[in-house]
């Protein structure tokens, strides 16, 4: 690290050196395991756990950072704080490394463990490790299967055939998230739609409860609340029956819709559909356009996105109120996993249908007008109206007994008449669908279930969990191992002792991280918890990516009902609050390949060139010299090779200064731009701040402030010091503006700086502020505080159990104020007057300002405005 120190002193800042002893202290001490004590009011503070990849990411130092910086707060002031680490262990990417290098995934997952650790250590959080656990460990995973077994007793578990998308690489499911453009988030190879037994956990049934207790978390960003309701996505409707030409069941569809069922002119079918698989029997050219939507994924937004294609499958509906015959289409817009498979088309109020049917020149009817006339054809209003079903103005056209009515009427009219006729019914739809937890890979936690030709499916006796996944395993090509291991599979059945077969399949990875902060607060607990949870839950602050609003959110809210439910814990709800930090970015350097492709350079191999306001104006390669482009800031990633190695920084500056730089460039819900001359600017400041406290504890003594006998300099550095603590304490406890209160604490560093008060009390006042800037940065830079309190003569060195400063009322009252001087409107001045300065003194003291006067002179002064504390307003003219 480059300074201008003079090198061995021991008074240089070297963060080596106070960093390793700042942590064998700690370590010693056990200074962050934590006891459950009724006492104390508790705070569990938890950072999403990571997956152990090889090594930490700035992304990962932003987010613990946050974390331990809430943490150390909040143990400051006197609560009994819980924050643990663990591993997001199973998952795809252990077994794909392992395949590619070799080795068995538990191995290449333990290595990558112990050296993740090893750099979260180095960062000085405030963990309690007595409480690691790895996900992939059975006394982890073992409760996980049996709460499924038990859930699988309740009917809360249950297997079913489902299309899925199929990647046909990585041979496993993949959530519709997993689909991009049609291929495999990671193979990227066309995915396929396949209709395979999966096992399903019922979501559904917490629906409603999911949806309601979102009114009830304030301290959740709106932005992850609304997308949780609309991924719920509650809606009231009817499921209507259309009758089929020579078939005995009904087509059944759901609309929120019904006032339009008059404007219906065809239906449409998932390529799954019964009927059209029916009908495709007898059709070849049907029977290929099925085959054709098997490749592709099925999630709403592709479907939305792509081409609109269909085929008319020759049969024919019946319309239930009017007779007509309505003809039935296999659309490639149309789930079978969604509803019922089936879609009534409305295409005159409907962008996707209207699509549809100008392409294959179906019908078009308008069923809904605005205003006092029929408006000439025109789809997008048609839509619009159609969209606002709450305008007041909006009526039904071209309906029959429906004409004239609003969109209100319609629905209760239609449902009505519908359901007297047996031909529909009202109900609340979903678009949630029940979670499908298999996954056909073998790293996951082995799904509990024992196969029998007798006795069918049936949950592992909990005696005999955990089903063990065997870690010491050769792969051949992607094939699971436990899918070939003949002898593992082979069990005997729990019910008939005839023989059996395991499950093969395993848990989606998104099980053992939906339940994993409720095991942190009972370690070593004989079940998934026991009465521990009760004191710790819920989290009192959830810190993670927004990217996980949904799935692992809804999860995370879901899998703690059903622990409330099989009365585990006594929450509704599993966090609080919840803070969704922003990405990392980083500049982006290139040069471009002869093929038309871009070789993208790593930042730590580029010489930056800036100009005198810091902005990037060139760059050179340090290899050659030679320039390269420049790509702009992304976020930081392995394709655009701009990731910065946390270690290196660390090892560079010192964690002090790498965590001080993730809280102080920007607010934590924004994006953080990463800057090596940032990071730099943080280094100086940290060498400031130490040069202050060492030069001051060498002076002779260091008394106590009295504030009665303090002048006015010295009266206002201390008022200066104790609106610091209010603003610090305010932006780390409630906003968590962490970098406002930095640049506070910097400004009082400054003040400090020009502070040259040698005097007995001036002493005494810069004595109390460096004390008080060490315990408000101790939550950012903990190695540098526990030093410089250390050198400022304490002897108690845990700084986290050293309370929060408070603000002194007393100082906080100016004895002057600057009022600032307007000439009708526009400013021209400021002057300082006495606190308890009457008005007429402050008009006084303004007019008399030379600026002031100057801009009165030959102008009548028609009104003077005082407001106390704040202006001065002269209206003249």
């Amino acid at each position: 690290m480059q300074d201008n120190q003079t090198e061995g002193s021991p008074n240089d800042y070297s963060p080596q050196v106070v960093e390793a002893a700042a942590q064998q202290y700690w370590t010693a001490q056990r200074a962050y395991e934590v006891k459950e004590d009724p006492s104390r009011p508790k705070f569990y503070c938890l950072a999403m756990l990571p997956y152990p990849s090889g090594a930490l990411h700035m992304g990962h130092v932003r987010n613990y950072t946050i974390g331990d910086v809430i943490s150390r707060y909040q143990r400051m002031n006197g609560r009994n704080v819980l924050q643990p680490m663990g591993w997001d262990a199973f998952g795809l990417p252990a077994e794909n490394a392992a395949i590619k290098n070799a080795t068995a995934p538990a191995k290449w997952t333990y290595k990558n463990i112990d050296h993740m650790r090893e750099q979260l250590k180095s960062l000085g959080y405030a963990i309690d490790w007595t409480r690691e656990f790895a996900t992939c460990r059975p006394e982890y995973y073992r409760w996980e299967q049996l709460m499924f077994t038990r859930l699988m007793r309740k009917g809360l578990a249950y297997r079913k055939n489902a299309v899925v998308n199929w990647d046909p690489v990585d041979q496993t499911v993949l959530a519709n998230e997993q689909v991009i453009d049609g291929c495999g988030w990671r193979s990227g190879v066309p995915v396929e739609k396949r209709e395979i037994p999966q096992w399903f956990l019922k979501i559904t049934d917490y629906a409603q409860e999911l949806l309601d207790g979102l009114d009830r978390l304030p301290g959740w960003p709106d932005a992850v609340k609304t997308m949780q309701r609309n991924w719920i996505g509650r809606s009231e409707g009817v499921d209507i029956h259309f009758a089929v030409e020579g078939e005995v069941e009904p087509l059944t569809v759901f609309t929120t819709r019904p006032d339009t069922l008059l404007g219906v002119t065809f239906v449409s079918i998932a390529g799954e559909h019964p009927l059209a698989q029916k009908a495709a029997a007898s059709n070849p050219q049907l029977a290929a356009f099925l085959e054709e939507l098997r490749h592709g994924g099925v999630s709403e937004a592709e479907l939305e996105t792509q081409e609109k294609r269909g085929m008319p499958t020759g049969l024919n509906a019946l319309h239930p109120v009017t007779g007509d015959k309505v003809p039935v289409w296999v659309a490639n817009f149309v789930l079978m996993g969604y509803g019922t498979g089936a879609v009534m088309a409305v295409p005159g109020h409907d962008e996707r249908d209207f699509e549809f049917a100008h392409k294959y020149q179906l019908p078009i009817k308008q069923v809904i007008a605005v205003g006092g006339d029929d408006a000439a054809y025109d789809a997008q209003h048609w839509k619009e109206w159609y969209a606002d079903k709450t305008r007041s103005d909006m009526r039904v056209v071209n309906s029959g007994d429906l004409d004239g009515r609003n969109y209100r009427e319609a629905f209760d009219f239609i449902a009505g008449k519908l359901e007297t006729a047996g031909k529909g019914h009202r109900r609340v739809n979903w678009r949630l669908r029940d979670w499908g937890v298999s996954r056909q890979r073998y790293w996951g936690c082995p799904i509990p279930v024992i196969y029998c030709a007798k006795c069918g499916a049936l949950p592992v006796p909990e005696d005999q969990l955990p089903v063990v996944l065997p870690e010491d395993v050769a792969f051949s090509g992607v094939q699971s191992p436990i899918k070939a291991d003949l002898q593992w599979r082979k069990t005997s059945c729990p019910h008939c002792g005839g023989p059996a077969e395991r499950e093969t399949d395993t848990f989606d990875t998104f099980m053992e991280s939906s339940w994993y902060y409720a095991r942190y607060t009972s370690p070593g607990a004989n079940g998934l918890v026991d009465e521990r949870a009760n004191y710790w839950l819920p989290v009192d602050q959830y810190i993670g990516g927004i990217e996980h609003a949904i799935l692992h959110l809804l999860y995370f809210r879901f899998y703690h009902k059903l622990m409330r439910d099989a009365g585990l814990v006594q929450s509704d709800e599993p966090a609080t609050n919840l803070l969704c930090q922003g990405m990392v970015i980083a500049e982006t350097f290139y040069r471009d390949n002869p093929n038309g492709s871009k070789d993208w350079i790593n930042p730590a191999d580029v010489e930056i060139q800036r100009d005198e306001k810091a902005r990037v104006v060139g760059a050179v390669l340090k290899a050659d010299g030679k320039p390269v482009l420049i790509g702009g800031t992304e976020k930081m990633s392995k394709s655009k090779n701009n990731g910065v190695d946390p270690q290196a920084m660390v090892e560079k500056f010192g964690a002090d200064t790498v965590r001080l730089f993730s809280m102080f460039a920007a607010p934590p819900e924004q994006s953080l731009e990463w800057s090596e001359a940032g990071v730099e600017g943080m280094a100086r400041f940290l060498r400031r701040f130490w040069r202050e406290v060492i030069t001051h504890v060498g002076q002779p003594d260091h008394p106590q402030a009295d504030p009665s006998q303090l002048d006015a300099g010295q009266k206002t550095l201390r008022r200066q010091l104790h609106e610091t603590i209010q603003k610090v304490s305010d932006d780390f406890g409630r906003r968590h503006a962490f970098n406002t209160a930095i640049a506070a604490l910097m400004e009082l560093l400054n003040a400090l700086g020009k502070f040259t008060d040698q005097s007995e009390q001036g002493r005494a006042v810069r004595h109390e502020a460096l004390e008080t800037m060490v315990l408000l940065l101790n939550p950012v830079v903990p190695h540098v505080s526990h030093a410089l309190w250390q050198a400022l003569g304490h002897r108690q060195a845990v700084l986290d159990d050293q309370p929060w400063p408070k603000a002194d009322p007393a100082a906080l009252v100016r004895d002057t104020l600057t009022l600032a001087v307007q000439v009708n409107g526009k400013l021209r001045g400021t002057i300082e007057v006495s606190a308890s300065a009457p008005k007429e003194e402050a008009e006084a003291l303004a007019r008399a300002h030379p600026h002031v006067a100057a801009f009165l002179e030959g102008q009548a002064v028609r009104k003077v405005i005082v407001v106390p504390g704040k202006i001065v307003n002269i209206v003249a003219g």
